[in-house]
């Protein structure tokens, strides 16, 4: 389950391709973005907030707008009464009432008026937003003065492209992070302390759950561990006003506006306090917190001993104290505030950097004492690259105050570094469905079976669905490839009669074409029977997949000659296209005198430039095909990793990934609780999807990379050395 993984089509309805746009999509709104900004006189740190805003603003306008969709349906539909909309209506559908003149559409349309002060229009839509939702009062950007009018305008249509009005919460959430990190590399704002990639979020919170009163984060940066927490209390039917409330701490007074913004958008609330938790305790929450979630800043070293020494958050007593009367390494600090803040039920869930699971000297002397609570629940190991602006790899850990005895001395150690997805050369993430998996090995951990078998049984579901489209695919690419096999064998007839073409050339068209045919044949019988089996197990398996474990292996294995199948009618697609490909530059390549079955004006046996655009339509129905039916492969792939590791639907370890150890074995091991210590190393795995042509794109991608980015070192590096006059 590694790198191949990114062609997924799941939960969140993100395939492969889609990753591959939303990439494009940020990197191009970034790019004009940062042109504005450097055809103006503003710095990063000028513009930084406002941008930020415009993306609010946009955000908010389509959540309105789809919330506005919706009342109408509800009111249509008769599950509304026929009233007049109260703003109460928007926030129940998780987004903010925009008054007029806060609205992207109505700005643009006032924007388009000759002599319009489009600055002021947007301060005023700040303002309006601000006086009709009291928790983001003196939060939202107001300086949109400091633009020239022009630069504001370019701005503003870039986020108002029709892709842009159309993009969900997931997109606006990737690219407002994107944004989030381009800034923070630039130095516009704490090195991207106040960002945490979603993936490792979302892991966070599909292990602690945090469905239920108090949700505390005192790392709270821009609010990721709140959007994610209703996220999940939404998925699971929850309403997540009803059902928690957020208090947040944090040290930089424009993160708390971002924050601010960031829960506004999604239509959330929470109390974030501005207070360095080192030394302040803002909410008065110590004991009293159901769920305590966040990203501390790794590895500082400079927190004053002396002020802290007495502090009832830290229970198991100071990591060690050097002779400046600085705490050595703030990491312990962190993680005994995180257990501190747990009521007697309460959960933890954090990301720490990897040296502290095995740090040595106090730090090893407190990790002692919290292990011997019994409390350290889940530990997931993390590879490097999944954040923004830091390659270093980390560690997630879990507390549960509430564990029940038979689980009370027992750490689940999870080494997840070999599962990750390549967003692209520098990124890393969770596919959701690598997600739900390893949640499906804490939910085995925890004796809940049944959710392992319910997500199975969604998978055989899903692969049923992804079979079925395969048909609808494919008829468009074989309906392509049909109209070019007749152009392709009227080109042979010409060509073979052509008095004035080589025994050479007319031999190579005729064999391309010959094997072309041949390609078809094979294909043509292979996809029939593929077709064939997709409809049996639909037939079989969509109404009612198994929900028992016996009965999912049966079906499982009922697929997996299917899935076989299918990865080989991918390589014959592939195949198709290429002869096909082939044929047409051969063809290309002829000179066809007018008069012996050649083009002339447009007359005759074989055209071009029609055979070149067919061409490209089989390329883009082969891409569209392939992509089907990878995703059907992919979700039965996704059973089959859980079912290899955990055949009874049972916690077992497995070398490499799982296993749940005792206070004896922590004890023997130094008291770390580093994952990879416990659970060996994962014998080699073949990758049946491994794609040789697209490593090396991928390769010759990442040198281009490389060189693009020698390229603009060496320039930098030349123009310091003449700004010292050397």
């Amino acid at each position: 389950m590694n790198n191949n993984d990114n062609k997924s089509k799941g939960i969140s309805g993100m395939n492969g391709d889609t990753f591959k746009d939303i990439e494009k999509l940020e990197t191009d709104l970034w790019e004009a973005a940062d042109n504005l900004r450097a055809n103006s006189k503003l710095t990063s740190s000028d513009y930084f907030m406002p941008v930020l805003g415009v993306i609010f603003l946009r955000h908010a306008a389509n959540r309105f707008d789809a919330a506005h969709r919706q009342i109408e349906a509800d009111q249509a539909s008769g599950k509304m009464p026929k009233r007049k909309v109260l703003p109460a209506d928007y926030i129940a559908r998780r987004s903010l009432y925009l008054p007029e003149p806060a609205r992207y559409d109505w700005i643009m349309q006032q924007a388009a008026v000759s002599g319009a002060d489009l600055p002021k229009l947007v301060t005023e839509a700040m303002t309006a937003i601000e006086a009709e939702f009291e928790p983001l009062q003196g939060v939202l950007p107001k300086d949109y003065g400091i633009f020239e009018t022009k630069v504001l305008e370019d701005l503003m249509r870039l986020f108002n492209s029709e892709r842009i009005r159309q993009a969900t919460g997931d997109v606006f959430g990737r690219i407002y992070e994107y944004f989030l990190a381009k800034f923070s590399i630039q130095k516009a704002h704490d090195n991207g302390e106040f960002f945490t990639p979603s993936s490792l979020v979302q892991m966070i919170v599909n292990v602690i759950e945090p469905d239920h009163g108090t949700v505390f984060d005192p790392a709270c940066g821009s609010g990721g561990m709140f959007v994610q927490s209703s996220h999940f209390i939404e998925q699971e039917g929850g309403d997540t006003a009803k059902k928690v409330v957020f208090h947040g701490q944090e040290k930089n007074r424009d993160t708390i506006r971002i924050a601010k913004m960031n829960l506004a958008v999604h239509g959330l609330e929470g109390k974030i306090a501005e207070a360095i938790t080192y030394y302040q305790d803002e909410h008065n929450l110590a004991g009293k917190c159901d769920f305590v979630m966040a990203n501390p800043p790794f590895n500082v070293d400079l927190v004053d001993a002396e002020r802290i020494k007495g502090d009832p958050r830290l229970p198991f007593g100071l990591p060690g104290v050097n002779k400046q009367k600085k705490v050595g390494n703030g990491n312990y600090l962190w993680i005994s505030y995180f257990w501190s803040y747990l009521s007697e039920k309460g959960r933890a869930g954090f990301v720490m950097s990897s040296q502290a699971s095995s740090a040595g000297h106090g730090e090893k002397e407190v990790r002692r004492k919290i292990i011997e609570t019994g409390d350290v629940d889940v530990m997931i190991a993390i590879r490097s690259n999944f954040f923004y602006t830091r390659t270093v790899p980390c560690e997630l850990w879990h507390f549960d105050r509430a564990k029940p005895p038979e689980r009370k001395g027992k750490v689940l150690m999870l080494d997840a570094r070999n599962v990750y997805r390549k967003v692209n050369r520098k990124i890393y993430d969770f596919s959701p469905e690598q997600m739900q998996n390893l949640a499906a090995i804490v939910w085995l951990y925890r004796g809940q079976q049944q959710r392992f078998l319910a997500l199975v049984r969604d998978y055989l579901g899903r692969i049923c669905t992804e079979g079925a489209a395969v048909p609808e695919q494919l008829a468009p690419f074989e309906a392509t490839l049909a109209d070019l096999h007749g152009r392709f064998d009227g080109l042979a007839k010409v060509v073979d009669g052509h008095a004035g073409l080589d025994a050479a050339q007319k031999q190579a068209l005729a064999e391309a074409v010959a094997e072309l045919h041949e390609a078809a044949g094979l294909y043509e019988a292979d996809a029939n029977k593929l077709r064939g089996s997709l409809a049996a197990f639909y037939k079989t398996y969509a109404k009612a997949p198994p929900d028992n474990n016996d009965a999912q292996h049966a079906a499982r294995q009922t697929f997996d000659p299917v899935a076989e199948a299918t990865r080989g009618l991918v390589k014959q697609v592939d195949l198709i296209y290429k002869l096909a490909a082939r044929v047409a530059d051969l063809g290309a390549d002829l000179s066809l005198a007018p008069g012996n079955g050649g083009e002339g004006r447009g007359e005759g046996a074989y055209d071009r430039r029609a055979s070149g655009r067919l061409v490209k339509q089989l390329d883009e129905a082969r891409k569209a095909a392939v992509e089907q039916l990878k995703h059907t492969a992919y979700v039965h792939r996704q059973v089959a990793w859980l079912q290899e590791r955990f055949p009874k639907a049972e916690l077992q370890a497995v070398p490499g990934l799982v296993k749940l150890v005792d206070a004896k074995e922590i004890e023997a091991a130094d008291w770390s609780l580093t994952p990879g210590r416990y659970v060996g190393v994962a014998p080699p795995e073949e990758d049946e999807d491994f794609d040789f042509e697209q490593t090396l794109r991928d390769i010759h991608t990442e040198l281009a990379d490389l060189n693009k980015e020698a390229v603009e070192l060496a320039a930098k590096i030349q123009q310091n050395f003449e700004e010292l006059g050397a």
